[in-house]
Protein backbone atom coordinates (compact mmCIF):
# COMPACT_ATOMS: atom_id res chain seq x y z
CA UNK A 1 0.00 0.00 0.00
CA UNK A 2 1.41 3.48 -1.63
CA UNK A 3 1.93 6.03 1.62
CA UNK A 4 -0.62 8.81 -0.40
CA UNK A 5 -3.43 6.03 0.15
CA UNK A 6 -2.18 4.96 3.35
CA UNK A 7 -2.51 9.03 4.25
CA UNK A 8 -5.65 8.97 2.85
CA UNK A 9 -7.37 6.44 4.94
CA UNK A 10 -6.13 7.96 7.71
CA UNK A 11 -7.61 11.10 7.01
CA UNK A 12 -11.05 9.52 6.48
CA UNK A 13 -10.75 6.96 9.56
CA UNK A 14 -9.97 10.38 11.15
CA UNK A 15 -12.97 11.98 10.02
CA UNK A 16 -15.50 9.35 10.52
CA UNK A 17 -14.43 9.19 14.17
CA UNK A 18 -14.67 12.90 14.36
CA UNK A 19 -18.48 12.66 12.82
CA UNK A 20 -18.73 10.24 15.83
CA UNK A 21 -17.92 11.73 18.33
CA UNK A 22 -19.47 15.18 17.41
CA UNK A 23 -22.67 12.79 16.75
CA UNK A 24 -22.69 11.59 20.50
CA UNK A 25 -22.08 14.81 21.61
CA UNK A 26 -24.76 15.98 20.00
CA UNK A 27 -27.24 13.67 20.60
CA UNK A 28 -26.34 13.25 24.64
CA UNK A 29 -26.76 17.24 24.64
CA UNK A 30 -30.04 16.85 23.15
CA UNK A 31 -31.13 14.15 25.79
CA UNK A 32 -30.17 16.06 28.69
CA UNK A 33 -31.71 18.98 27.14
CA UNK A 34 -35.56 16.67 26.90
CA UNK A 35 -34.71 15.43 30.43
CA UNK A 36 -33.92 19.06 31.73
CA UNK A 37 -37.00 20.02 30.12
CA UNK A 38 -39.41 17.66 31.48
CA UNK A 39 -38.08 18.32 34.65
CA UNK A 40 -38.59 22.30 34.57
CA UNK A 41 -42.38 20.95 33.39
CA UNK A 42 -42.74 18.43 37.03
CA UNK A 43 -41.79 21.48 38.79
CA UNK A 44 -44.16 24.12 37.34
CA UNK A 45 -46.79 20.85 37.49
CA UNK A 46 -46.26 20.97 41.23
CA UNK A 47 -46.18 24.83 41.31
CA UNK A 48 -49.35 24.62 39.59
CA UNK A 49 -50.97 22.25 42.52
CA UNK A 50 -49.38 24.48 45.02
CA UNK A 51 -50.82 27.35 43.44
CA UNK A 52 -54.43 25.86 43.53
CA UNK A 53 -54.05 24.77 47.08
CA UNK A 54 -53.26 27.94 47.78
CA UNK A 55 -56.10 29.51 46.07
CA UNK A 56 -58.13 27.34 48.22
CA UNK A 57 -57.00 28.46 51.89
CA UNK A 58 -58.93 32.05 52.06
CA UNK A 59 -61.89 29.54 52.13
CA UNK A 60 -60.79 26.62 54.35
CA UNK A 61 -58.13 27.02 56.64
CA UNK A 62 -55.17 29.71 56.63
CA UNK A 63 -52.52 27.39 58.09
CA UNK A 64 -53.11 24.96 55.42
CA UNK A 65 -51.37 27.85 52.90
CA UNK A 66 -48.01 27.28 54.45
CA UNK A 67 -46.33 24.16 52.92
CA UNK A 68 -47.77 26.11 49.30
CA UNK A 69 -46.47 29.33 50.28
CA UNK A 70 -42.96 27.53 50.31
CA UNK A 71 -43.22 26.06 46.80
CA UNK A 72 -44.50 28.63 45.18
CA UNK A 73 -41.64 31.30 46.91
CA UNK A 74 -38.89 28.60 46.18
CA UNK A 75 -39.23 28.98 42.66
CA UNK A 76 -37.07 32.06 41.20
CA UNK A 77 -35.96 31.07 37.89
CA UNK A 78 -38.86 30.08 35.32
CA UNK A 79 -40.61 32.94 34.25
CA UNK A 80 -44.23 32.56 33.98
CA UNK A 81 -47.71 33.97 33.64
CA UNK A 82 -50.84 33.54 35.56
CA UNK A 83 -53.93 34.04 34.07
CA UNK A 84 -57.20 33.35 36.43
CA UNK A 85 -60.59 32.80 34.77
CA UNK A 86 -61.53 36.33 35.49
CA UNK A 87 -58.51 37.74 33.44
CA UNK A 88 -56.26 39.12 35.94
CA UNK A 89 -52.82 38.56 34.79
CA UNK A 90 -50.02 38.01 37.69
CA UNK A 91 -46.96 37.40 36.05
CA UNK A 92 -43.42 36.55 37.53
CA UNK A 93 -39.42 35.96 37.87
CA UNK A 94 -39.44 38.64 34.51
CA UNK A 95 -38.00 42.00 34.15
CA UNK A 96 -40.04 45.00 35.51
CA UNK A 97 -39.98 46.41 31.83
CA UNK A 98 -42.09 43.53 30.86
CA UNK A 99 -44.55 43.43 33.68
CA UNK A 100 -45.49 46.87 33.28
CA UNK A 101 -46.05 46.52 29.04
CA UNK A 102 -49.32 44.94 28.56
CA UNK A 103 -48.25 44.41 24.99
CA UNK A 104 -45.30 42.28 26.11
CA UNK A 105 -47.03 40.46 28.62
CA UNK A 106 -49.45 39.50 25.46
CA UNK A 107 -46.28 38.62 23.35
CA UNK A 108 -45.20 36.74 26.32
CA UNK A 109 -48.32 34.39 26.93
CA UNK A 110 -47.74 33.78 22.91
CA UNK A 111 -44.45 32.84 23.62
CA UNK A 112 -44.35 30.65 26.28
CA UNK A 113 -47.71 28.87 24.76
CA UNK A 114 -45.07 28.09 21.79
CA UNK A 115 -42.32 26.79 24.22
CA UNK A 116 -44.48 24.68 26.82
CA UNK A 117 -48.00 23.49 26.80
CA UNK A 118 -50.01 25.67 29.26
CA UNK A 119 -50.95 23.90 32.56
CA UNK A 120 -54.49 24.01 33.92
CA UNK A 121 -54.96 25.38 37.49
CA UNK A 122 -58.02 23.60 38.92
CA UNK A 123 -59.33 22.58 42.50
CA UNK A 124 -62.33 19.45 42.39
CA UNK A 125 -62.77 19.68 38.44
CA UNK A 126 -63.16 23.60 38.98
CA UNK A 127 -60.78 25.74 36.84
CA UNK A 128 -59.25 28.73 38.58
CA UNK A 129 -56.38 29.85 36.28
CA UNK A 130 -54.39 28.99 33.75
CA UNK A 131 -50.01 29.00 34.15
CA UNK A 132 -48.19 29.82 31.03
CA UNK A 133 -44.49 29.56 31.94
CA UNK A 134 -40.98 29.72 29.55
CA UNK A 135 -37.62 28.08 29.61
CA UNK A 136 -35.31 28.93 32.56
CA UNK A 137 -31.52 31.10 31.42
CA UNK A 138 -29.85 27.79 32.23
CA UNK A 139 -32.77 25.90 29.79
CA UNK A 140 -32.54 28.65 27.38
CA UNK A 141 -28.28 28.80 27.28
CA UNK A 142 -28.15 24.64 27.37
CA UNK A 143 -30.63 24.93 23.56
CA UNK A 144 -28.23 26.65 21.82
CA UNK A 145 -24.80 24.83 23.58
CA UNK A 146 -25.12 21.94 20.46
CA UNK A 147 -25.20 25.05 17.79
CA UNK A 148 -22.21 26.81 19.57
CA UNK A 149 -20.52 23.30 19.56
CA UNK A 150 -21.27 22.65 15.85
CA UNK A 151 -19.68 25.98 14.99
CA UNK A 152 -16.37 25.58 17.43
CA UNK A 153 -16.25 22.05 15.87
CA UNK A 154 -16.78 23.84 11.97
CA UNK A 155 -13.96 26.58 12.58
CA UNK A 156 -11.54 23.63 14.02
CA UNK A 157 -12.43 21.77 10.61
CA UNK A 158 -11.55 25.09 8.86
CA UNK A 159 -8.44 25.40 10.34
CA UNK A 160 -7.38 21.82 9.40
CA UNK A 161 -8.37 21.87 5.84
CA UNK A 162 -6.37 25.65 6.00
CA UNK A 163 -3.20 23.99 7.03
CA UNK A 164 -3.84 20.87 4.73
CA UNK A 165 -4.97 23.07 1.56
CA UNK A 166 -1.52 25.68 3.11
CA UNK A 167 0.91 22.20 3.39
CA UNK A 168 -0.10 20.57 0.03
CA UNK A 169 0.49 24.07 -1.88
CA UNK A 170 3.69 24.13 -0.44
CA UNK A 171 4.43 20.62 -1.36
CA UNK A 172 3.02 21.46 -5.05
CA UNK A 173 5.55 24.96 -5.18
CA UNK A 174 8.50 23.06 -4.12
CA UNK A 175 7.67 20.02 -6.43
CA UNK A 176 7.30 23.21 -9.10
CA UNK A 177 10.24 24.65 -8.11
CA UNK A 178 12.14 20.96 -8.43
CA UNK A 179 11.16 20.52 -11.88
CA UNK A 180 11.71 23.87 -13.21
CA UNK A 181 15.10 23.61 -11.74
CA UNK A 182 15.45 20.02 -13.75
CA UNK A 183 14.23 21.49 -16.60
CA UNK A 184 17.00 24.30 -16.67
CA UNK A 185 19.73 21.60 -16.05
CA UNK A 186 18.02 19.58 -18.59
CA UNK A 187 18.08 22.08 -21.16
CA UNK A 188 21.93 23.60 -20.39
CA UNK A 189 23.53 20.09 -22.18
CA UNK A 190 21.92 20.48 -25.54
CA UNK A 191 22.59 24.12 -25.32
CA UNK A 192 26.19 24.21 -24.78
CA UNK A 193 26.54 21.76 -27.64
CA UNK A 194 23.89 24.20 -30.04
CA UNK A 195 26.62 27.03 -29.19
CA UNK A 196 29.18 24.69 -30.20
CA UNK A 197 27.93 23.75 -33.77
CA UNK A 198 27.15 27.66 -33.91
CA UNK A 199 30.95 28.45 -33.66
CA UNK A 200 31.84 25.26 -35.80
CA UNK A 201 29.12 26.85 -38.72
CA UNK A 202 31.07 30.45 -38.14
CA UNK A 203 34.24 28.87 -39.69
CA UNK A 204 32.27 27.22 -42.55
CA UNK A 205 31.19 29.34 -45.42
CA UNK A 206 27.75 29.76 -43.93
CA UNK A 207 24.99 32.64 -44.45
CA UNK A 208 26.12 34.99 -41.96
CA UNK A 209 22.68 36.34 -41.49
CA UNK A 210 21.36 32.39 -40.63
CA UNK A 211 24.09 32.07 -37.83
CA UNK A 212 23.04 35.74 -36.36
CA UNK A 213 19.18 33.95 -36.41
CA UNK A 214 21.03 30.89 -34.58
CA UNK A 215 22.52 32.68 -32.11
CA UNK A 216 19.59 34.88 -30.98
CA UNK A 217 17.78 32.08 -30.47
CA UNK A 218 20.58 29.98 -28.57
CA UNK A 219 20.64 33.60 -26.43
CA UNK A 220 16.56 33.13 -26.34
CA UNK A 221 17.46 29.63 -24.79
CA UNK A 222 20.05 31.10 -22.66
CA UNK A 223 17.41 33.14 -21.04
CA UNK A 224 14.39 30.76 -20.68
CA UNK A 225 17.42 28.64 -18.35
CA UNK A 226 18.44 31.31 -16.73
CA UNK A 227 14.28 31.99 -15.58
CA UNK A 228 13.61 28.69 -14.91
CA UNK A 229 16.31 28.16 -12.49
CA UNK A 230 15.35 31.11 -10.53
CA UNK A 231 12.17 28.95 -9.87
CA UNK A 232 11.79 29.35 -5.99
CA UNK A 233 15.17 31.42 -5.44
CA UNK A 234 14.66 34.94 -4.45
CA UNK A 235 16.01 37.11 -7.82
CA UNK A 236 18.73 39.71 -8.08
CA UNK A 237 17.21 43.53 -8.82
CA UNK A 238 19.55 46.00 -10.26
CA UNK A 239 18.35 49.13 -11.55
CA UNK A 240 18.18 49.03 -15.56
CA UNK A 241 15.90 51.17 -17.84
CA UNK A 242 12.40 49.60 -18.24
CA UNK A 243 11.67 51.20 -21.36
CA UNK A 244 14.84 49.22 -22.95
CA UNK A 245 13.94 46.00 -21.14
CA UNK A 246 10.60 46.10 -22.24
CA UNK A 247 11.47 47.15 -25.58
CA UNK A 248 13.51 44.68 -26.42
CA UNK A 249 11.15 41.90 -25.29
CA UNK A 250 8.37 43.24 -26.80
CA UNK A 251 10.63 43.59 -30.35
CA UNK A 252 11.46 39.91 -30.07
CA UNK A 253 8.14 38.53 -29.79
CA UNK A 254 7.03 40.60 -32.98
CA UNK A 255 9.56 39.09 -35.06
CA UNK A 256 8.44 35.54 -34.34
CA UNK A 257 4.38 36.20 -33.90
CA UNK A 258 1.86 36.31 -36.82
CA UNK A 259 1.82 38.80 -39.43
CA UNK A 260 -1.56 39.52 -38.84
CA UNK A 261 -1.38 41.01 -35.56
CA UNK A 262 -0.33 44.59 -35.65
CA UNK A 263 2.46 45.65 -33.16
CA UNK A 264 2.55 49.06 -31.71
CA UNK A 265 4.51 50.21 -29.10
CA UNK A 266 4.37 53.66 -27.11
CA UNK A 267 6.69 55.01 -24.59
CA UNK A 268 8.57 58.24 -23.87
CA UNK A 269 11.81 58.76 -25.58
CA UNK A 270 14.07 59.18 -21.90
CA UNK A 271 14.94 55.97 -19.69
CA UNK A 272 12.83 54.97 -17.02
CA UNK A 273 14.95 53.93 -13.92
CA UNK A 274 13.27 50.84 -12.10
CA UNK A 275 14.82 48.28 -10.11
CA UNK A 276 13.99 44.51 -11.90
CA UNK A 277 15.37 41.39 -12.70
CA UNK A 278 15.54 41.53 -16.28
CA UNK A 279 15.17 37.58 -17.16
CA UNK A 280 11.98 37.33 -15.01
CA UNK A 281 10.70 40.86 -15.88
CA UNK A 282 11.03 39.97 -19.63
CA UNK A 283 8.95 36.48 -18.84
CA UNK A 284 6.17 38.71 -17.76
CA UNK A 285 6.11 40.83 -21.00
CA UNK A 286 6.10 37.48 -22.68
CA UNK A 287 3.71 36.15 -20.71
CA UNK A 288 1.26 39.35 -21.29
CA UNK A 289 1.67 39.48 -24.53
CA UNK A 290 0.97 35.94 -25.97
CA UNK A 291 -2.41 35.63 -23.68
CA UNK A 292 -3.43 38.86 -25.66
CA UNK A 293 -2.35 37.36 -28.71
CA UNK A 294 -4.61 34.19 -28.10
CA UNK A 295 -7.05 36.48 -26.86
CA UNK A 296 -7.48 37.85 -30.88
CA UNK A 297 -6.84 34.38 -31.91
CA UNK A 298 -3.36 35.16 -33.87
CA UNK A 299 -5.47 38.70 -35.68
CA UNK A 300 -5.91 42.21 -34.63
CA UNK A 301 -4.14 45.13 -32.64
CA UNK A 302 -1.78 44.78 -29.97
CA UNK A 303 -0.32 48.23 -28.36
CA UNK A 304 2.45 47.88 -25.22
CA UNK A 305 2.01 51.63 -23.71
CA UNK A 306 4.43 52.88 -21.34
CA UNK A 307 3.67 55.93 -19.15
CA UNK A 308 5.31 57.55 -16.02
CA UNK A 309 3.12 59.11 -13.35
CA UNK A 310 6.20 60.49 -11.49
CA UNK A 311 6.55 57.86 -8.61
CA UNK A 312 5.63 54.90 -10.60
CA UNK A 313 5.42 53.83 -14.31
CA UNK A 314 2.53 52.16 -16.14
CA UNK A 315 3.09 49.67 -18.75
CA UNK A 316 -0.35 48.94 -20.54
CA UNK A 317 -0.79 45.87 -22.87
CA UNK A 318 -3.72 46.59 -25.09
CA UNK A 319 -5.33 43.81 -27.53
CA UNK A 320 -8.46 43.37 -29.38
CA UNK A 321 -10.00 40.21 -28.20
CA UNK A 322 -12.70 38.65 -27.02
CA UNK A 323 -12.63 40.39 -23.57
CA UNK A 324 -12.76 39.53 -19.74
CA UNK A 325 -16.15 38.97 -17.68
CA UNK A 326 -15.94 41.72 -15.00
CA UNK A 327 -16.68 38.74 -12.66
CA UNK A 328 -13.49 36.97 -13.30
CA UNK A 329 -10.56 40.19 -13.30
CA UNK A 330 -9.27 38.33 -10.05
CA UNK A 331 -9.83 34.50 -10.92
CA UNK A 332 -7.35 34.87 -13.91
CA UNK A 333 -4.58 35.03 -12.18
CA UNK A 334 -5.50 31.77 -9.77
CA UNK A 335 -2.94 28.76 -11.27
CA UNK A 336 -4.53 26.57 -13.30
CA UNK A 337 -7.37 28.79 -14.13
CA UNK A 338 -7.61 29.15 -17.85
CA UNK A 339 -10.37 29.98 -20.63
CA UNK A 340 -8.56 28.00 -23.29
CA UNK A 341 -8.85 23.92 -24.15
CA UNK A 342 -5.52 24.12 -23.94
CA UNK A 343 -2.86 25.39 -21.23
CA UNK A 344 -2.10 25.08 -17.92
CA UNK A 345 -3.39 28.17 -16.73
CA UNK A 346 -0.30 29.13 -15.39
CA UNK A 347 1.33 32.23 -17.63
CA UNK A 348 -0.97 34.80 -15.32
CA UNK A 349 0.05 33.37 -12.29
CA UNK A 350 3.42 33.40 -12.83
CA UNK A 351 3.16 37.35 -14.45
CA UNK A 352 1.08 38.22 -10.95
CA UNK A 353 3.89 36.17 -8.70
CA UNK A 354 7.07 37.90 -10.74
CA UNK A 355 5.65 41.56 -10.21
CA UNK A 356 3.87 41.95 -6.70
CA UNK A 357 5.99 39.06 -5.01
CA UNK A 358 9.30 39.87 -6.23
CA UNK A 359 9.31 43.30 -7.67
CA UNK A 360 6.97 44.81 -4.93
CA UNK A 361 4.32 45.64 -7.97
CA UNK A 362 0.91 45.75 -9.17
CA UNK A 363 -1.07 43.66 -12.26
CA UNK A 364 -4.32 43.80 -12.51
CA UNK A 365 -6.90 44.52 -15.24
CA UNK A 366 -7.32 48.22 -15.94
CA UNK A 367 -10.24 47.66 -17.71
CA UNK A 368 -12.34 45.20 -20.16
CA UNK A 369 -15.07 44.92 -22.72
CA UNK A 370 -16.21 41.62 -24.25
CA UNK A 371 -15.74 41.84 -27.61
CA UNK A 372 -13.89 44.36 -27.89
CA UNK A 373 -10.50 43.89 -25.88
CA UNK A 374 -8.81 44.19 -22.70
CA UNK A 375 -6.27 46.34 -21.01
CA UNK A 376 -3.65 44.74 -18.47
CA UNK A 377 -1.75 47.06 -16.10
CA UNK A 378 1.60 46.49 -14.24
CA UNK A 379 2.61 49.41 -12.00
CA UNK A 380 6.42 49.48 -10.81
CA UNK A 381 7.88 51.81 -8.53
CA UNK A 382 10.13 54.17 -10.48
CA UNK A 383 14.21 54.83 -8.73
CA UNK A 384 15.90 58.38 -8.65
Amino acid sequence: MTSVKQKSIAKWILISMSVLVVSLILWNTYAFFQRFKEEERIKMQIWAAAQAELLQTSDLDKDLGELPLKVLTNNSSTPMILVNVNGIITPGNMSEKVIKDPEMIQRKIREFARENEPLEISYKNEKLATLYYGNSDVLTKLKYYPIALILIILLFIAVILLFYRTSKISDQNRLWAGMAKETAHQIGTPLSSLVGWAEILKTQDTDPSIIVEIEKDITRLQTITDRFSKIGSVPVLTPLDIVEETKSAFDYLKERSSKLVSFEFIAPDHPIMVKINAQLFSWTIENLVKNAIDAMKGKGDLRLEIKNSGKHVNLLVTDTGKGIPKNLYKSIFSPGFTTKKRGWGLGLSLVQRIIEDYHEGKVKVLHSDIGKGTTMQITLKVIF
